[in-house]
């Protein structure tokens, strides 16, 4: 990753090149990246407790979690702006910090896309992307950096300046000025917070191909869920500090860690129960529970996907009590005996079912997981 010195001016380049570059990408030599029990405090504040993980070459792996969690520093850490308090970070065999040892950024070989983009405003597009890359003519340079902008769809901006593009093409500059060296590993700090949601959906969508055909070893920071399922091969769930559970979207989605990983991907209704003879008893079923002992608090938390309504007299008795329609599904809230809330309902629209009307609640077993009762 270059550090901010003067960048290599490219001169007058022409708007039209003789000969038009190749739309692909440069495939990066992806590297394997690797953390072992990486540590890092701000004072007596710990940011990153013992995190550990491998990244596999070309992999993409999403670090998810609310802010304030670690998932940032630990990016920086990676890209060698902090230096770990303990534990090591590996490029293949190389060492880049440990212990007896540390690399400055730019000798990382690792590109950096930045939340704010960090675009340089007083040079073009294509000097933008042209900065950082080293031990090539001039015109080696333009080609390289005009190949980057045209695999994101911008050669056709490479003379204009960053302002006079939108959000969207900002970030892709960044993108291509990020590929352009062709680094073992790519960084990405919520590279797309700052995009209105239909345009950020389509820029990820162009983003994640440009990183495929690249085969460039990818971290991507985000706290949202349904990104990190978008974009990520795995995703690291963090809190606290530490990777709560590392696996893929799926993985994560139908067997998260704990009560509150199965609640980052997926609104709940926690419905609390007693374990008797192997299951969880609760006001609107019995569930398997698995691990928790007899006798011992549980709590059923239901998707309200897995929650149908029916004709009253079937299933739990339950009383609707709100509907809104919110286009390709409605929202139900139900009122159950033995429930101090509704159960949140989400389904097609079924015919005729509205505030007041009786049904018949049934769950289907396959979206409930059965914690134990912690409190939290």
């Amino acid at each position: 990753m270059a550090m901010l010195k003067d960048p290599p001016r490219t001169g007058t380049a022409t708007a039209a090149p003789a000969a038009r570059p190749s739309l692909r990408t440069p495939v990066s030599l992806a590297s394997r990246l690797i953390l072992e029990d990486v540590r890092h405090s701000y004072g007596d504040v710990p940011a990153v407790r013992g995190v550990s993980f491998t990244a596999e070459p070309g992999e993409i792996i999403c670090l998810l979690g609310h802010s304030g969690c670690g998932k940032t520093t630990l990016l920086r850490l990676i890209a060698g702006i902090e230096r770990p308090d303990a534990g090591r970070i590996l490029l293949d065999e190389r060492v880049l910090a440990g212990p007896d040892s540390f690399v400055p950024p730019e000798k990382r070989n690792i590109g950096l896309v930045f939340q704010d983009y960090a675009l340089f405003p007083h040079l073009t597009n294509l000097e933008n992307v042209a900065f950082g890359l080293r031990g090539m003519s001039k015109a080696e340079v333009e080609g390289a950096a005009r190949r980057a902008l045209a695999r994101v769809g911008l050669e056709h901006h490479a003379l204009d300046y960053p302002h006079t593009l939108s959000g969207g093409e900002q970030q892709r500059v960044a993108l291509a000025r990020a590929l352009a060296p062709r680094p073992g590993i790519l960084l990405m700090d919520e590279p797309f917070s700052g995009l209105d949601r239909r345009l950020r959906d389509n820029v990820r969508t162009e983003t994640l191909n440009v990183l495929r055909e690249a085969r460039a070893t990818s971290i991507i920071v985000t706290h949202d869920p349904e990104e990190a399922m978008r974009l990520g091969d795995r995703i690291g769930l963090m809190r606290g500090g530490r990777l709560v559970q590392l696996g893929t979207p799926e993985e994560l989605y139908r067997n998260p860690a704990d009560l509150i990983a199965a609640r980052f991907f997926c609104e709940m209704n926690e419905v609390p129960g007693v374990v008797a003879a192997g299951q969880l008893e609760t006001a609107i079923g019995r569930f398997p529970a698995p691990g928790l002992e007899e006798g011992a608090a549980g709590i059923a938390a239901v998707r309200p996907q897995g929650v149908d309504l029916r004709a009253p007299g079937s299933g739990t008795p339950g009383r609707v009590v709100a509907h809104r329609f919110l286009g390709e599904l409605d929202l139900y809230e139900v009122a159950v005996e033995g429930l101090d809330h509704p159960v949140i309902v989400r389904r097609r629209g079924i015919a005729g079912l509205s505030r007041g009307h009786e049904v018949g609640v049934h769950i289907d077993g396959a979206e409930v997981l059965v914690f134990a009762a912690t409190g939290s």
